[in-house]
């Protein structure tokens, strides 16, 4: 039985098969408060992964640096309708406002800096928090996983992340700076899951940007004493092919997709269906 970095067994986790339905999605938002740990390269290569394996995925880019967007060779500069549109204006269609992509089974609502007047507007409005879950919730019964690129912060967008999702996916980069946040971000969860979404999960801490070094492995260490069993068997290697495939506008599955990286990022998604979190 294969071992992984931090010596635990696990079985292999086999390619998954083809379904034969698609729909309800499982909502997850990738979230980490702080920046540079991998929250936008994961959502697209989780999503490009699980696409290829024939489940149906729609990324909302929720940052309104718009990276997720550019990342999939949108431009955010120009685009007509965004995810702050359809969070204010309650007469528009969110189907309008959803972007299909050159990939098969891969969408994306696309965000740019309008996004961030959201946060002051979202004061003042009602039912506050859980504004983008009304939002996405016309959109469930045609996507297997809706994949939410959440920005670096703890604000009202995250708030409404959270309270959309069904679960949350925390990247971490393997250094000690990117373990220092993370409490704070537990912490938010704790509330919205006592506050305001219940069933609120955490799927797993995927750790990012890992090399062979021996700072790297305390951290690892560190973030297994802190989340044990939930942090993913899959670890992601820091590697010069992904801001190549960000370049490329391409899930970096799709664009090198026989490089280490895109294998592990497979990984990731066959561990998320074995697990049942993604049909």
């Amino acid at each position: 039985m294969p071992t992984d970095m931090l010596g635990r067994e696990y079985e292999t986790f086999p390619a998954p098969e083809p379904l034969r339905q698609h729909g309800p999605a499982r909502v997850i938002a990738m979230c980490n408060q702080k920046g540079g740990v991998g929250k936008t390269t994961s959502s697209i290569s989780i999503a490009g992964a699980l696409s290829q394996y024939g489940r149906r995925c729609l990324i909302v880019d929720f940052d309104p640096q718009g990276a997720a967007t550019v990342g999939l060779g949108i431009n955010a500069n120009t685009v007509e309708r965004t995810i702050y549109d359809a969070l204010f204006d309650v007469r528009m269609d969110v189907h309008d406002v959803v972007r299909h992509t050159e990939f098969e089974n891969l969408d994306i609502i696309p965000a740019n800096i309008d996004l961030s007047a959201a946060e002051v507007q979202l004061v003042t409005e009602v039912g506050r928090e859980q504004i983008l879950a009304s939002v996405l919730r016309p959109l469930k019964d045609e996507y297997d996983v809706i994949i939410i690129d959440c920005q670096p912060s703890l604000g009202l967008l995250t708030v409404n992340a959270l309270t959309a999702a069904d679960g949350v996916i925390i990247p971490v980069a393997a250094e000690f700076f990117a373990l220092r946040g993370v409490a704070l971000l537990m912490q938010s969860i704790e509330k919205v899951q006592s506050r305001i979404n219940p069933d609120l999960k955490v799927y797993g801490v995927l750790v990012t940007m890992f090399t062979r070094t021996l700072h790297c492995e305390e951290v690892m260490q560190r973030i297994y004493e802190a989340f044990q069993d939930k942090v993913f068997h899959t670890v992601i290697s820091r590697s010069i092919k992904l801001p190549d495939s960000t370049v490329a506008a391409a899930p970096i599955t799709i664009f090198a997709p026989e490089h280490k990286t895109s294998k592990e990022y497979r990984e990731v998604a066959r561990e998320l269906i074995a697990n049942g979190v993604v049909a």
